[in-house]
């Protein structure tokens, strides 16, 4: 009577999975020597019991240590090859598409490549841009006023080191009114909208108090 096919599966009897693995790996480890031999080939095998104890068979030609050296030093398999350049491609044309996109929305900043766009849309593009543009008339208009007061500061501070008759220095903003407008103007704005902002006239004195008047 022939011996009856093994289930393929876990053996729940601890003594009796012990047996099996002795015997199994003693046959693995008997087959890799034979086809060393025969086949003149570089074999190693590691294998881990079920209790963590390292069981290894390097072939009588080589060691464990160099067979390893030799695995970590060849190349990835063609087929890794081939899921790495798939996955590179991927990622090439997913930024190929994002920078497509942002030279569009450059574009349209521009106002150009506005075709296919609906009224909404142009709507909504105009808003982003007039924001755009009062930020950056806000931001210029602060820098003109930072530079004119720390101008005014130097004149105030010569005139506390001058030594002669009084003398006023008056600054009236007037050349920044004009910037502003300029400005305004040239990016289709209103000039009321443009000058929100209280713009102060300063009086700088050189006489002996050395005062700094700000005047409305």
């Amino acid at each position: 009577m022939g011996r009856g096919k093994i289930e393929m599966k876990k053996i729940e009897n601890i003594s009796s999975r012990r047996v099996t693995f002795s015997k199994r790996r003693s046959g693995l480890f008997k087959k890799a020597e034979e086809l060393s031999i025969l086949c003149d080939a570089e074999i190693g095998v590691i294998v881990f019991s079920d209790t963590d104890k390292l069981y290894k068979f390097a072939s009588s030609n080589s060691s464990m240590e160099k067979i390893m050296d030799r695995y970590t030093g060849c190349p990835a398999s063609s087929d890794h090859t081939s899921v790495q350049n798939v996955a590179q491609s991927l990622e090439v044309n997913a930024l190929k598409d994002e920078v497509a996109r942002l030279r569009q929305v450059t574009g349209r900043m521009m106002g150009k490549e506005l075709d296919g766009l609906g009224y909404k849309e142009l709507q909504q593009l105009e808003h982003q841009l007039t924001e755009g543009i009062l930020s950056i008339k806000n931001k210029k208009e602060q820098v003109l006023l930072e530079l004119l007061q720390k101008s005014n500061m130097q004149i105030e501070e010569l005139g506390k080191k001058s030594s002669g008759g009084s003398s006023t220095v008056i600054c009236d903003y007037k050349s920044v009114r004009e910037e502003i407008s300029d400005t305004s103007l040239s990016l289709g704005l209103s000039v009321a909208t443009s000058q929100q902002k209280k713009i102060p006239k300063i009086e700088c004195t050189s006489n002996d108090s050395g005062k700094l008047m700000i005047l409305d």
